[in-house]
């Protein structure tokens, strides 16, 4: 997880940096003039970028407010997850270590986002669309492991457990956000907090199920 994470290059922290700037520059904007009052335009001077550095970001406005949601990682680290054998819950947790590395979990984006997303329930609707997207595509690649872990299982069971297990690792993953937005003095990165939550998550179970 974050003990073995590869430090970004050059390119990649420039890459990273413009696109937190535009993101800062949307949510600021319109949190000081409304959503119809910011244009594009004004979120690119505001960034120090070019309408067009923009777009190749972000489709419009209202997607950079959204912000962006897990990803599914790469297909070697998913076609890894699901030959493992190991532990399950812990193999999620990379996964999702890995998912996290697409989205920006800072606290003054997620604080500016939170308001916005009050104002403007719309977009929060975008983002919650991009987690139920989510959602389906790690369904599906639970339901691939199950199915070489468990053949015994009819495919119909296979799909009932794989959508259980995905929708409380979600809700751990929101723990963990919830966690990461509380703590702002401290200086653990949120792979370092989903990890945590993973492993609160296989500590408290065994009590939960001896009740």
């Amino acid at each position: 997880m974050s003990e073995t994470a590869v430090e970004p290059g050059l390119r990649e922290r420039k890459r990273l940096a413009t696109r937190r700037a535009i993101l800062l520059a949307a949510l600021q904007l319109v949190g000081e003039r409304g959503l119809e009052a910011t244009t594009v335009d004004e979120i690119s001077r505001i960034a120090d970028v070019s309408p067009r550095t923009f777009f190749n970001y972000f489709p419009s406005k209202e997607a950079a407010l959204a912000g962006e949601g897990p990803q599914m990682p790469d297909d070697e680290t998913i076609e890894r997850f699901v030959a493992s054998r190991g532990p399950l819950l812990a193999d999620l947790g990379h996964l999702f270590d890995a998912a996290a590395e697409h989205a920006f979990h800072d606290a003054e984006l997620m604080a500016a986002r939170k308001e916005v997303f009050h104002r403007y329930p719309h977009i929060s609707a975008i983002r919650m669309e991009r987690f139920r997207h989510f959602e389906g595509e790690l369904t599906d690649v639970v339901d691939r492991r199950l199915a070489m872990e468990q053949p015994e299982l009819t495919p119909e069971a296979r799909s009932s457990r794989a959508r259980l297990v995905v929708l409380v690792c979600i809700a751990t993953m929101r723990h963990a956000w919830m966690c990461f937005a509380a703590e702002r003095d401290s200086s653990e990165g949120i792979a370092d907090r989903i990890h945590e939550s993973f492993a609160e998550l296989a500590e408290l179970l065994p009590t939960l199920l001896d009740r």
